[in-house]
């Protein structure tokens, strides 16, 4: 079974869930996270999730996103994420939006998270993993972010992203660090519990 952590409205842990529950048409607020990864080239890849997914199937999206564990740091989700869905190892993982935070609906299924974005680059090529992503593709990055403008059947919390990412520059490869202080309060206890 794969626990999600709920939060409350200032993001501080308040329990744990099923993932296969928790996903409805009432979804509680939790604690998730995107990645987007990048070539050593700088193209960037992009995902489409698995028709077989319960959460926007078929969709296409940025690399992958998934769920820490309670207790377990977000960057460490991140790293076992890439090698479930896209058999990834991944160098140079930084934080970039930590307060990313969104709400959508698809099909009478809703996604309500607190959701911090990395960016990180590919160490080799995708593998990707059939029950969690149909397909995979290394497109320009400029090209992605106009796709993101007319392509109404990406994903929304990608096209959110995309609309914050420029905020903090325009080359991904040079994207600051985002300060780790502003992730929401049960991802930054779990680093805290780590050390």
């Amino acid at each position: 079974m794969e626990l999600v952590v709920l939060l409350d409205h200032d993001g501080r842990a308040v329990g744990e869930q099923d993932k296969r529950t928790v996903h409805t048409d009432d979804t509680p607020l939790h604690l998730a996270f995107s990645c987007y990864v990048f070539s050593s080239s700088g193209r960037f890849l992009m995902s489409r999730r698995s028709l077989r997914k319960r959460t926007w199937p078929g969709i296409w999206t940025n690399s992958f996103c998934g769920h820490p564990g309670p207790g377990e740091p977000v960057t460490d989700a991140v790293h076992r994420r890439a090698q479930a869905e896209l058999g990834l190892t991944l160098s140079d993982l930084h934080l970039v939006l930590p307060r990313f935070r969104y709400r959508a609906e698809l099909d009478g299924v809703v996604e309500n998270e607190m959701c911090p974005v990395y960016v990180a680059q590919a160490a080799g090529d995708p593998v990707p993993n059939p029950d969690e992503v149909d397909q995979v593709e290394w497109v320009g990055w400029d090209s992605f972010r106009e796709r993101t403008r007319t392509d109404e059947t990406l994903s929304p919390w990608c096209r959110l992203q995309i609309d914050e990412l420029p905020e903090i520059g325009p080359v991904p490869g040079r994207w600051p660090v985002g300060d780790a202080a502003e992730l929401p309060p049960a991802a930054r206890a779990a680093v805290a519990g780590r050390g």
